[in-house]
């Protein structure tokens, strides 16, 4: 441990998250031969292997693997250390991957995540917005948001905010095939909504709950594809309210009988909770839903 320097640390998170000698070293404002140098110091000195050299860039050993979550750590204590003397919003950096549904990430977070980013210029935000739960334990994101809390794993998982969806059709359609007077009606309807074998989630099952039996015509795997067929007059369709509710080319659809709620959870791998990258931006969701309870939860 004599030859142990803990400044290179920095240098090693750098090229962790940045996965790329060049763009770590625009980051930490070197020249690439010195994190290069820096680098090879910390594997001399910890006499393993950290990353393997590859044309499209520097990806993480089994021994890098392990080391990043210690140095994330020793990274948070400095910065926790720093913030009793002021400036410790400026010393966040870093990137920070958030795993969220399709339609909550484009929506709702994408239009609000530009004020996290002005408030902490040099945290890279890595918004993962795609119909699946990204694996928190195989570092595919560091947060993630999903329809129902974890059953196993180190995670740290916190109810985030419930929201309700309802059924919406087009005013082509409804001109077309008639407004539903009743959920038995829905049988006589196309119906647009998710493909059976790719339901990733069981809250996402939506037909099923309102009326046994109930098919969608049109299928698709994207919470926007579906909502973008239904304003195509594709259909009726079960949206989220803060999507769907006053959204110009969408009328409710039977709004007393189909009535359905939901959950959004944040979750946090144990290991990284106390980072601060990763500490700001769950603040910074848990703010943000709080803030638009209203939206997702109307009267």
């Amino acid at each position: 441990m004599s030859r142990f320097n803990w400044d290179d640390l920095r240098f090693f998170l750098a090229v962790a998250r940045a996965g790329r000698l060049t763009v770590a070293a625009k980051r930490l404002g070197a020249d690439h031969a010195t994190v290069s140098r820096r680098i090879t110091a910390l594997e001399d000195a910890l006499k393993a292997k950290l990353f393997e050299r590859r044309p499209q860039g520097y990806a993480l050993t089994p021994h890098g693997e392990r080391l990043i979550a210690a140095a994330e750590t020793i990274e948070s204590a400095a910065l926790g250390a720093s913030s009793e003397i002021g400036g410790a919003d400026l010393a966040l950096s870093g990137s920070v991957r958030v795993g969220v549904p399709d339609g909550f990430g484009t929506v709702f977070l994408a239009p609000r995540v530009p004020k996290l980013a002005a408030q902490y210029p040099e945290l890279e935000i890595q918004l993962a917005a795609l119909p699946r739960l990204l694996s928190l334990s195989k570092r595919e994101a560091d947060i993630a948001i999903s329809l129902s809390p974890p059953k196993e794993g180190k995670i740290v998982a916190r109810k985030l905010t419930d929201y309700r969806l309802g059924l919406y059709a087009a005013p082509t359609y409804l001109n077309r095939a008639g407004m539903p007077r009743s959920v038995e009606d829905l049988y006589a309807h196309r119906l647009v909504g998710y493909i059976d074998d790719l339901i990733v989630m069981p809250e996402l099952d939506y037909l099923d709950e309102i009326a046994k039996g109930l098919r969608p015509h049109l299928q698709s795997s994207n919470l926007l594809v579906q909502m973008q067929s239904t304003l195509a007059g594709g259909g009726l369709c079960v949206l989220p309210h803060f999507m769907a509710r006053g959204r110009e080319g969408l009328v409710p659809v039977l709004p007393g009988a189909v009535d359905l709620s939901r959950t959004f959870w944040l979750i946090v791998h144990a290991e990284l909770r106390e980072v601060a990258r990763v500490r700001a931006t769950v603040d910074f969701l848990v703010r943000e839903a709080k803030a638009a309870r209203a939206l997702f939860m109307p009267d």
